[in-house]
């Protein structure tokens, strides 16, 4: 990415990121299938317990497509 871009544009290694938190589980207590970004470099997830639940936690670049769907939604 060029020297002078908006960072919201920028997917790579050093954008800046940002964290989601998930359901590990559905209704039914089945996990839920995890795959990597294809829109970010950056993507990686942690499964972390909050407050007894157990969620997985998904970073994204702040400028991936998939991360603003995800904290629009």
């Amino acid at each position: 990415m060029a020297e002078g871009s908006d960072s919201q544009q920028d997917v790579t290694y050093r954008a800046p990121v940002g964290s989601v938190d998930l359901k590990a589980f559905d209704d039914d207590g089945n996990s839920y299938e995890i795959h990597a970004c294809h829109d970010c470099l950056p993507w990686h997830a942690e499964v972390v317990v909050v407050e007894g639940e157990v969620l997985v936690r998904e970073w994204h670049a702040v400028g991936c497509p998939q991360f603003q769907d995800l904290i629009r939604g």
